[in-house]
């Protein structure tokens, strides 16, 4: 086929237009226009762009060279979607969102578009897309697609916008879209309750990479923070003057029994003084002179005075006298550095900012741009608790200031990664050695952190991380599945989540968030295995005091097999077989006899999964395959032999009884109403009976 070249057609949109319309500009920025000659929108001083992107992903790469209608199509697809509430634009009746896309959505678009157009060149396509056939559209999803995954849909975004935005593009658009009717899951054949393909983080991975964070922070960041401290004030009183005052400074160091030579560690290749470190000491910066160099005969006795010092035992390894000690694999005891040196700072203050990132990523459950716009003095107490302010950027063109409450160990990593942050307002930025500009990218920091991590576990004695390809979007998704299985988590996740909106835990990605990964499977049982039993080793220990552990027949048969097991641990006391007064026979031996019981907030369940005579719930009704354990939905704790009425219990009880008693209390009730009421008040009152029994 021929490929001729088209005329440009004149848009609705004018030459000298600015392109950005809908977003603030800068403080004295100016916008591109839509008619400059240049094949590159640059938006970088021009609207702000978000803490976690690089300059380039703030322009936009128009299709200049491919042919003068791509070239027209790309930079009217950019403005409308820059754009959406343009005069133009709602003139064709086409009605997007009120907020403007970001600049890298709109720039990853117009790459979607130079792929279509590429495609077509290969496949020999007319140069006007609006005369493709629909199979070349139905080919083109073919040969890009990854079956099962939805890598194609900006893609299908962009090809049906032709359709869409056909009122105000040049060259016309297309009539009809290639898949009229059909949802992007229909099209690319991905079941719609398809599973999240989030993966979580591995229990052996996650461990040890939140302890290791949490190490860095809590033990080796105090030693980072004081070294950078010492090296910068160092730095700061540099002398660039004649050296009269280097040589007095000298002399005051030598005359000072305080002083010690800073060292390498023993078989350093560069010698054991560290003679750059020796120069900032007095006060000049090694690079640009050194005051004790080999070629001059004062240099050489300068050189040696310090030697003679570092001989008789005053010397230094590194900036600080004495670093954090830790226990190292082959089971001794020393520093967690060989030696902070000025040369070491750079990567110990990159490998500490990575780990206060680490920790705010796995246990905040903030998304990546949110950490990322965390200003410095972001951690506030909110409603009482602690909390970080930030800004919450998706789905949200308002940029609403939001809470996030937090443990005080993530406060912890956040005022830490504020005083190494170079940035004037960011908290997660470049470190000391970088400029404030600097961009780092999350994914990459989580990855060198872990190579960090595994490479001086010898001398930190950190335990090792397992390999595993881990991103800032896989953290989140582990807390909120290891949080479902306790009391109130759901409200907690959705709000967490930003999903609360849509109906806490009714749609499909918070509850896919939450969904169980079978590598975490044993953790989480054991988990909560150990908390009950943590539990019932306080009722043990409270009725072992002749306290009061509940009412009813369930507790009844708690307080004897309590009395079983005290009375075989002195069997076993009286034969020799345990020492007196190790309160581990006891537990021990109630671990043994595996009792049952499932903690709640109105009563305790004591039915046995293997014999559930007297349980009321299982009683005429039809339990699911394969389940075991109460029907929670129709307990009847009034009623049945297996509930325990705690004594933390009674008060919600009691104030439940006096609730009824004032509704029903109204003489305008209707007979209905008053009956149901009634009803209630007569189980609330079995159940504060089996106390007063």
């Amino acid at each position: 086929m021929t490929r001729l070249p088209l005329p440009e057609s004149l848009s609705v949109f004018r030459d000298d237009e600015p392109v950005i319309q809908s977003h603030p500009l800068l403080p004295g920025a100016t916008s591109p226009r839509f008619g400059d000659n240049t094949d590159c929108w640059d938006f970088n001083g021009v609207i702000r762009r978000p803490a976690n992107q690089y300059r380039t992903e703030h322009r936009i790469q128009l299709l200049r060279g491919v042919n003068p209608s791509w070239y027209l199509l790309s930079r009217e697809m950019a403005m409308i979607w820059l754009n959406p509430r343009h005069p133009a634009v709602l003139a064709q009746g086409i009605h997007l969102r009120a907020s403007p896309y970001e600049v890298n959505t709109v720039r990853a678009r117009i790459g979607h578009l130079r792929t279509l157009a590429e495609f077509g060149a290969k496949q020999h396509l007319p140069d006007d897309i609006t005369q493709w056939a629909e199979e070349d559209f139905h080919r083109y999803v073919d040969h890009h697609h990854n079956p099962g995954t939805f890598t194609l849909n900006g893609h299908i975004t962009v090809i049906r916008a032709l359709h869409r935005f056909r009122g105000v593009l040049a060259c016309g658009g297309r009539d009809k879209e290639p898949w009229p009717g059909q949802s992007v899951n229909e099209i690319l054949d991905v079941p719609r309750d398809a599973e999240l393909k989030t993966p979580v983080v591995k229990p052996e991975t996650w461990f040890p990479l939140v302890r290791a964070a949490w190490t860095y922070i809590d033990v080796f960041g105090p030693d980072i923070l004081k070294a950078l401290d010492r090296w910068q004030t160092l730095q700061a009183d540099f002398v660039w003057g004649p050296t009269r005052e280097i040589h007095r400074r000298f002399e005051a160091w030598l005359a000072d029994p305080a002083s010690r030579v800073p060292s390498r560690p023993h078989g350093h290749p560069l010698g054991t003084i560290n003679w750059s470190q020796m120069n900032a000491l007095v006060g000049r910066d090694f690079r640009k002179y050194n005051f004790f160099e080999t070629q001059t005969k004062a240099g050489r006795e300068r050189r040696r005075a310090v030697e003679r010092l570092a001989e008789s035992g005053r010397i230094q390894i590194g900036l600080l006298p004495t670093l954090a000690q830790v226990e190292r694999p082959d089971g001794s005891r020393g520093p967690w550095s060989e030696s902070l040196q000025p040369q070491q700072l750079h990567f110990e203050a990159l490998a500490l900012r990575n780990a206060c990132y680490c920790f705010v990523v796995a246990l905040s459950m903030m998304r990546d741009s949110e950490i990322r716009e965390v200003l410095k003095g972001s951690v506030v107490e909110y409603f009482g608790t602690t909390a970080v302010k930030s800004t919450k950027r998706k789905l949200d063109p308002n940029l609403p200031t939001k809470h996030w409450w937090i443990v005080d160990q993530v406060a912890k990593a956040i005022t830490t990664v504020e005083q190494l942050s170079q940035h004037p307002e960011l908290a997660f930025a470049s470190v000391p050695g970088y400029g404030p500009d600097k961009v780092f990218d999350s994914g990459e920091a989580l990855t060198d952190f872990i190579k960090r991590v595994n490479g001086a576990r010898h001398i930190t004695g950190l335990d090792e991380i397992p390999p595993q390809h881990v991103t800032p979007h896989m953290f989140r998704r582990t807390m909120a599945m290891l949080t479902r299985d306790f009391p109130g988590s759901e409200v907690a996740v959705g709000m967490q989540l930003k999903h609360v909106a849509t109906r806490a835990l009714a749609n499909r990605t918070t509850g896919g968030y939450m969904q169980k990964d079978p590598s975490w499977a044993q953790h989480l049982d054991d988990a909560i295995t150990e908390r009950r039993f943590d539990r019932l080793k306080q009722l043990f220990a409270a009725d072992s005091r002749g306290e009061t552990i509940g009412f009813g027949p369930g507790a009844d048969r708690m307080r004897e097999a309590f009395a079983a097991v005290r009375q075989k641990a002195e069997e076993l006391r009286a034969t020799g077989q345990a020492k007196r007064g190790d309160i581990r026979v006891e537990h021990s031996l109630l671990r043994r006899t595996r009792f049952s019981i499932r903690f709640g907030k109105l009563n305790h369940c004591t039915m046995n999964d293997d014999d559930p005579v007297g349980a009321k719930c299982i009683e005429d009704a039809v339990v699911p395959d394969g389940h075991r354990g109460p029907l929670l939905d129709r307990c009847q704790p009034s009623r049945c032999a297996s509930s325990v009425l705690g004594p933390e219990h009674l008060p919600i009880w009691k104030a439940e009884r006096s609730s009824l008693t004032l509704l029903r209390s109204d003489s305008s009730l209707p007979k209905n109403r008053r009956a149901a009421l009634d009803a209630q008040l007569h189980e609330v009152n079995l159940m504060i009976r089996k106390a007063e029994q």
